[in-house]
């Protein structure tokens, strides 16, 4: 399993339109070979920003980057540079390969 997660740190003010864009857009990835799932984070405020988190779950790291090299990616990602009004800087990128998962018994 490898999860990707980007976290961003969205300015005051900015969380609803931010929320807006992802509730709002056109879906691609649950069509992706190896893609597990999809969740949209909002995690603590501070002062300035409000942080929040995409977390896709794959069933591989090679699952993963096969997606980032498809036409399902560039289209998920057209208009990005559009979204930039919304955070105090870019997306921070983190990728995890799984060492152990725990399932319901």
């Amino acid at each position: 399993m490898f999860v990707a997660m980007n976290r961003f740190r969205v300015k005051r003010g900015s969380e609803q339109d931010f929320e807006g864009v992802w509730i709002k857009r056109d879906v691609h990835i649950n069509r992706e070979p190896g893609f597990v799932a999809f969740h949209l984070l909002k995690g603590p405020e501070a002062e300035d920003h409000t942080l929040y988190v995409s977390h896709t779950i794959w069933a591989s790291k090679q699952a993963f980057e096969d997606w980032t090299r498809s036409e399902s990616f560039r289209a998920a990602h057209q208009g990005a540079g559009e979204r930039k009004v919304f955070y105090l800087e870019g997306p921070h990128f983190e990728g995890f390969e799984a060492i152990q998962e725990v399932k319901p018994a």
